[in-house]
């Protein structure tokens, strides 16, 4: 049960119809994965927002949802642009459990389907935030021709020739054994095997993700996060022919930097960025890894610039 209170915080999510509400369990999560639930209730997000602007789609970081852009949201759309914030399966408001979802495609199932079901002469900009940013990837491999731009804001920022997994894989080798601070691991019985998982704990959040977030997103960040998986041993994470150059290397992509990012330094930051030539880059000064809420504003400008440069 989610507790409730009164906010403008509270009030902007219900406007714009983000706020997680409690759903059902699916106990089977190929249907669970291939919806949306949006203001608590199943219905096609892609028709959210403005039918003559370009088409976003913002997927969150680990252990978040859809909930976590209610700031950006309106702001793109006021802009003009059509807006689909994504939950992933077993994260934010979607009906599946962690234990229920059984690979890193699964757990990335509603935004594969959102591209897959875009029209044929629509294109998209992917925007993916931290973990959320290996999602992008995928979507961008499978359906390069419907993608813009794929957008990383600090996020994971894969490349050709590598392990899908590759960058995840050294950030959390440079990260420190404390670093996860109160967050509870655990180990998921699935039926794939054991699966490692964590739940982002408050004082983790307030010093590393929304240091700079106002009290209110802070406060619906601890009650709003799930229990988060990395799929670190997952098959596809380890494929090495997964990311071809013809399809992901194809697409434009963009990375957004956060330097006062406390989560992921500057210094892989830039280490990412380097890996892939060609792309490009972004900066945003004073925001947090949730920038979204920190530098909403900063955060629509620099993607109102590259949807006009890309989109």
């Amino acid at each position: 049960m989610i507790a409730t209170f009164s906010s403008p915080t509270v009030a902007a999510l219900q406007e714009t119809g983000q706020w997680h509400r409690s759903a059902s369990r699916s106990n089977t999560t190929q249907s669970a994965t291939s919806q949306s639930l949006i203001g608590g209730r199943r219905c096609n997000s892609m028709e959210e927002g403005s039918s003559s602007g370009k088409h976003f789609i913002l997927v969150h970081g680990l252990c978040h949802g859809a909930w976590c852009w209610y700031k950006l949201v309106p702001m793109l759309r006021a802009a003009g642009h059509r807006v689909t914030a994504l939950d992933l399966a077993a994260s934010g408001a979607h009906p599946a459990r962690m234990d229920e979802v059984a690979s890193f495609e699964d757990y990335s199932r509603p935004l594969l389907d959102a591209v897959a079901g875009a029209g044929e002469d629509e294109r998209l900009v992917l925007v993916g935030h931290s973990f959320g940013g290996l999602s992008v990837a995928l979507a961008t491999e499978r359906f390069p021709r419907k993608v813009a731009a794929a957008v990383f804001l600090t996020a994971v920022m894969p490349c050709v020739g590598t392990r899908l997994g590759f960058t995840l894989e050294e950030i959390l080798g440079q990260i420190k054994p404390d670093f996860f601070m109160d967050s509870k691991r655990m180990v998921l019985n699935t039926d794939q095997g054991p699966r490692a998982a964590v739940v982002l704990g408050p004082k983790l959040l307030a010093a590393k993700l929304y240091e700079r977030s106002s009290a209110e997103d802070l406060t619906l960040a601890t009650m709003l996060v799930r229990v988060g998986s990395q799929f670190v041993d997952d098959p596809i994470m380890q494929d090495k022919t997964l990311l071809t150059e013809a399809n992901y290397g194809s697409v434009k992509k963009v990375f957004v930097a956060v330097k006062a990012d406390a989560c992921t330094s500057e210094e892989m930051q830039r280490w990412m960025v380097d890996l892939s030539p060609g792309r490009e880059s972004e900066e945003i000064g004073g925001a947090d890894h949730m920038a979204m809420c920190s530098r909403p504003k900063e955060l629509c400008d620099v993607l109102l610039r590259i949807t006009g440069k890309y989109g």
